[in-house]
């Protein structure tokens, strides 16, 4: 089966417009468990999407592996006669054929930088139990319609991921790390951060309480953008969930706050959405303000704008639905070092488990991993501890930002420094 056959064979069927989204991966994961190397593995995966309408009714079908093409498309058309008519949102005529982005690397140079990454850290402490997983995958992402388009690009990625526990006694320390990058693997910072936190945590100290700064490292400043990112979503602002929904052109956090996204650059580069639609530069909040929100074609539609790029799909039998190709926060001018030395008291985020906050931005976790910050040095790891407290507020109590960006998932960002947030112990 092809994307081409799986097209013609729906519009022959009675489909009067119809489109085939198509990826298909390739990867070999080299496993660690236990300090020692475990396994290599092979996965290879095909899968696709057909989505189709008869009469202005739609119906969307899914295959992975060998499918014969007849039965896909009887699928899609039984589904179309149980759904009502809608308007069809698909690309017109329009051709964007990507070169590959990215380098493969072997799985030898993978193997020897795994064990060279372990070692460096058992050297430094041999009672740590480490694991490790490296990847190179290889996806290819097609998409085709009857209104002629055709769209395709290969995304080579390169990603780690490298845990490291300690056991004494009752007491358990777990450190997790990762890249994900494209070209080449440098495990170097990594090791070096993974190391340095080791150290910290030699000894605990006891939390402190209330409402404190509170420095969120890169890894846990995720959980803050994700709920912007949630927030900045046109279809957010269509239902009227998003507390920015009015707020374009606003004042929603402290002004020394930029945030963009910029789709041809870092690990999680998109040359265009899974609608077919380019991806774009971004403004999303400029200064503190409100800038724009982002939306895919059926929202950008019913708010009367355009698309800006931003449908994709969460699997491969879902709709395309807004979401961010990247979110990158301009960073500011203090070192981690002098982010921690500005704290009289205060505590040190690296690690949270569970998930954020919701759209509301009301949120109560535990500190997976944290430290406590005293007179600007670090004075042991903090356990049994919780924060709680809003996104939003939070971000208006800016207290700095940090110039040490890194990518923590699909965020480019740095350390950042926040008030208004209450400590429990």
């Amino acid at each position: 089966m092809t994307a081409e056959k799986l097209l013609e064979k729906a519009l022959a069927s009675g489909a009067t417009d119809a489109e085939v989204y198509h990826v298909k991966s390739f990867s070999r994961p080299i496993i660690f468990e236990a300090n020692r190397l475990k396994q290599l593995e092979t996965n290879q995966s095909e899968g696709y999407a057909l989505r189709l309408w008869r009469e202005g009714c739609p119906g969307l079908a899914v295959a992975f592996g060998e499918v014969e093409t007849e039965i896909l498309v009887e699928k899609a058309m039984a589904l179309s006669h149980l759904n009502p008519p809608e308007i069809i949102e698909i690309n017109s005529n329009n051709t964007l054929i990507h070169p590959p982005s990215g380098k493969t690397l072997p799985i030898e140079n993978m193997m020897e930088i795994g064990k060279e990454a372990i070692a460096q850290i058992r050297d430094a402490y041999p009672e740590t139990i480490c694991s490790a997983e490296f990847e190179c995958e290889e996806e290819t992402t097609t998409l085709i319609n009857s209104k002629g388009l055709h769209c395709q690009y290969t995304d080579i990625s390169l990603s780690y991921f490298l845990g490291v526990e300690l056991i004494r006694g009752e007491d358990f320390l777990g450190i997790y790390d990762g890249e994900y990058t494209k070209n080449q693997i440098n495990t170097k910072n990594t090791v070096e951060s993974i190391l340095k936190r080791l150290h910290w945590a030699e000894s605990n100290t006891k939390s402190p309480q209330g409402k404190i700064p509170i420095l969120f490292t890169a890894n846990a400043a995720t959980m803050l953008w994700s709920t912007i990112a949630d927030a900045l979503s046109g279809k957010r602002v269509l239902e009227k969930s998003s507390p920015w929904s009015e707020s374009l052109g606003e004042l929603v956090m402290d002004s020394q706050l930029n945030l963009s996204q910029t789709p041809d650059i870092g690990p999680y580069s998109c040359p265009f959405d899974d609608e077919g639609t380019p991806t774009q530069i971004l403004e999303l909040i400029s200064q503190g303000k409100v800038n724009q929100f982002y939306s895919d074609r059926v929202t950008a539609r019913e708010l009367g704008k355009q698309t800006t790029g931003n449908g994709f799909r969460p699997g491969l039998g879902r709709y395309p639905t807004p979401d961010l190709v990247n979110l990158l926060i301009e960073p500011g001018k203090s070192t981690l070092a002098e982010l921690i030395e500005s704290l009289d008291e205060g505590l040190m985020i690296d690690q949270i488990l569970g998930g954020g906050a919701d759209i509301s931005g009301d949120f109560s976790v535990n500190v997976e991993l944290g430290y406590g910050v005293k007179e600007g040095k670090i004075v042991g790891r903090v356990k049994d501890t919780m924060i709680a407290g809003n996104v939003y507020t939070a971000l208006k109590e800016l207290i700095a930002l940090g110039k040490d960006i890194q990518w923590s998932g699909s965020c480019h960002t740095p350390s950042l420094i926040v008030g208004g947030l209450s400590v429990v112990a």
